[in-house]
């Protein structure tokens, strides 16, 4: 129980060099692409999902909002896979570092916003300003509107952060806990253990689940920008 609560979240390093490059590219490795005209399970289980998430997700956008899918999806794969390797014993996972998920979440919402001020102009200035605004309030909506638009990247990526960081910390607590009770409760470890176990398996629904969310509300930001 010495150990640092917090060191599975720090960076790690090999001769002074950071490895945080090479564990981003890793899971790009687990999506192979095949070239045989029948593919097998693997690849057409990932083409089904594919598919089926950007069918739900890509459903509502107009021609200039579909162009993004192939970018929404590799986001999905990116956060999704990365997630998911973090959960393996002394792994480090990328998402859990709030400057990586500011790095996806504003560029994306910039995008998003500058592409509604190119083909919408009239309607993304109107969002400033509600219609039937009293006259004394105007200044102080458009403020409000103002901060609430630039809020949204740093929410995206405030909501991962803090999703994933939470269910590290508490495997990592619980599981601690349960190599101190072996020694002192063997039934009380035991219940422990399952409760380790349960949490693991919704912190594997969690990470699929943030992945869904962030990336879904790049496809809505971006769908009231086109």
């Amino acid at each position: 129980m010495n150990e640092n609560l917090f060191a599975s979240f720090i960076t790690p390093m090999i001769l002074g060099l950071p490895l945080a490059t090479l564990i981003v590219m890793f899971p790009s490795l687990l999506f192979p692409t095949s070239n045989r005209l029948v593919n097998n399970r693997l690849i057409s289980l990932q083409q089904w999902a594919l598919q089926l998430v950007s069918k739900q997700m890509m459903g509502i956008h107009n021609t200039k909002g579909q162009t993004w899918t192939l970018m929404l999806m590799s986001l999905i794969l990116f956060i999704g896979s990365t997630n998911l390797l973090g959960l393996l014993p002394h792994s480090f996972t990328p998402t859990t570092q709030l400057s990586m998920n500011l790095g996806m979440a504003i560029p994306l919402w910039a995008g998003a916003v500058i592409t509604g001020f190119r083909n919408k102009t009239k309607a993304s200035l109107a969002h400033f300003l509600p219609q039937g605004t009293p006259t004394p309030l105007i200044p102080m909506l458009i403020i409000i509107e103002t901060i609430s638009l630039f809020i949204q990247p740093i929410a995206l990526a405030v909501r991962l952060t803090a999703n994933i960081t939470a269910g590290h910390l508490l495997i990592h607590l619980i599981g601690g806990a349960t190599l101190a009770l072996m020694s002192i409760s063997t039934t009380t470890a035991l219940i422990t253990f399952i409760i380790l176990v349960l949490l693991t398996i919704l912190e594997f629904a969690v990470a699929m689940i943030q992945a869904y969310v962030f990336t879904l509300l790049v496809s809505l930001y971006l769908h009231d920008n086109t």
